[in-house]
């Protein structure tokens, strides 16, 4: 017997909907201490002291474009938009393998 799901795995809300839902991309339910671990740093996250839009927009845009942008296309991106250019520290981690 096969678990049908209605989960699509394409878009920034998918890891999200699974979640809520309890179950993953295969249809197979995700283990509760999983989700109770995940619900537990989510919270202490939601409780965080944030240091402004920009910078959380900056790093979402780093942690997510090194993983399809080229350094220096995401580099030059960042620099056009306004943004400060790549540190570092962030090229060691995203683009040193």
């Amino acid at each position: 017997m096969s678990t049908e799901t209605n989960l699509t795995t394409t878009g920034a809300d998918a890891i999200d909907v699974a979640i809520a839902q309890g179950i993953d991309f295969d249809g197979t339910p995700i283990p509760a201490a999983k989700l109770d671990l995940y619900h537990g740093v989510m919270g202490l996250e939601a409780g965080r002291q944030r240091s402004g839009v920009s910078n959380t927009m900056r790093s979402r845009i780093v942690r997510i474009g090194a993983k399809h942008i080229p350094q220096e296309e995401l580099n030059r991106k960042l620099t056009d938009a306004g943004f400060a250019p790549l540190k570092d520290k962030e090229i060691a981690f995203y683009y040193s393998k």
